[in-house]
């Protein structure tokens, strides 16, 4: 079923169907194996895709940014974690949700914020804390084999309005696998260490804090998670080219993609030009790495069948450029001024973050809803 003509485009298209499958299937893969899901909603931001995440058995979450975590707590989610450090100028911010008895928690990775947030005076229920621990060198975190770890716990088990919760880690790291085996060691090297800082903890005295650990391709491939507590992921949920490159879905399942037209055509180019850009698309280059590289986005006619040859190999702020994968002329023909395509975006996460809304199709295009997005950081109070 064709999508609606009048459409304005560019536009983000949600595939139900598709998300549904996703979303199923990695609840049934941990159901099976018995730890808990805690679905990241940095790239659903929308309540509408949560409830779906509930209807599979989630009953607890994971946001990038405070006003992620005030929108969800709004819609009635609770048990949400704040997973970008801490600092103390947000804490009130956090203690409101809490005071309304959304249960958000915190993460850090420092003295200074432990003892700033253990000095603080918290009005409302006492404010639990996951140490960020670093498995790969990615990003941030701690080692499990550092004094600062224990000092860290130290004062946060100390402070009266402060909970030690758990220890948390991202293997971002796995993004840059290029193989089964290493996808497969990059998982246990998240599991072990994270588990091994929880160890440490639990040795110098302390109650052993939960073990949050999670990506998607650790969570899709990991083959162990002895001594997990839960697991958070948030990109299986709609996959992308990227995620496809690394086997970890098929393109089919790829759950959004951004409706374009064709505003152009530049036959001295061999180039189509659509109306979805930078901006529409994102300058996320992650596929460049791997052999499989897509430009900015793989094509699909407006039904959604896959252009095998075409690709975005460039894009200005509005502009995409579409030219051939082998070099072969386009038949502008088959694309004429104003035909649409669909775009199979590179990176899912932040090609998502340029729209408002979904806009949601069952199947092959029946039943066309509209599903708000929550952007951005602040909600700009009075």
């Amino acid at each position: 079923m064709p999508l609606p003509p009048d459409l304005e485009t560019p536009c983000l298209i949600l595939h139900r169907d598709r998300l549904e499958r996703n979303v199923k299937a990695m609840a049934d893969r941990f159901r099976e194996i018995g730890v808990p899901l805690r679905p990241h909603l940095k790239t659903a931001k929308s309540i509408d895709v949560a409830r779906i995440c509930a209807e599979y058995g989630a009953d607890r979450w994971t946001v990038s940014t405070l006003r992620e975590a005030e929108y969800f707590a709004a819609h009635g989610l609770t048990d949400i974690l704040y997973a970008v450090s801490i600092i103390p100028a947000k804490l009130e911010r956090v203690s409101a949700l809490n005071r309304k008895g959304a249960d958000v928690a915190v993460c850090l990775d420092t003295l200074d914020t432990a003892q700033a947030l253990a000095r603080a005076s918290i009005d409302g229920p006492p404010l639990r804390v996951f140490l960020e621990i670093d498995v790969d060198r990615h990003r941030t975190g701690l080692r499990p084999e550092e004094a600062r770890l224990i000092e860290i716990a130290q004062t946060i088990h100390d402070a009266e309005r402060l909970q030690l919760y758990g220890v948390m880690a991202h293997g971002g790291e796995s993004y840059a696998a290029r193989s089964l085996t290493e996808l497969e060691a990059m998982a246990e090297q998240e599991r072990s260490i994270t588990v091994a800082a929880a160890d440490a903890v639990r040795e110098a005295g302390m109650p052993r804090p939960i073990v949050s650990v999670g990506s998607t391709p650790t969570a899709r491939f990991g083959r162990s998670f002895d001594g997990v507590s839960e697991v958070r992921a948030g990109v299986y949920m709609f996959q992308d080219v990227f995620q496809s490159n690394l086997a970890i879905a098929p393109l089919d399942d790829i759950a959004v993609t951004v409706l374009a037209s064709v505003v152009s055509h530049a036959p001295h180019l061999n180039r189509l030009i659509l109306d979805a850009g930078g901006l529409a698309l994102s300058k996320d280059r992650s596929c460049a790495t791997q052999e499989n590289d897509c430009g900015y986005g793989f094509l699909a006619d407006e039904d959604g069948t896959a252009i095998a040859n075409l690709t975005i190999e460039g894009v200005s702020q509005e502009h995409g450029y579409v030219t051939t994968r082998d070099g072969q002329e386009i038949d502008f023909t088959r694309f004429p001024v104003g035909s649409r395509l669909q775009i199979l975006p590179n990176h899912a996460c932040m090609t998502a973050a340029a729209y408002d809304a979904y806009l949601t199709v069952d199947g092959q295009g029946g039943n066309l809803r509209v599903w708000p997005r929550v952007n951005g950081w602040d909600t700009y109070r009075n």
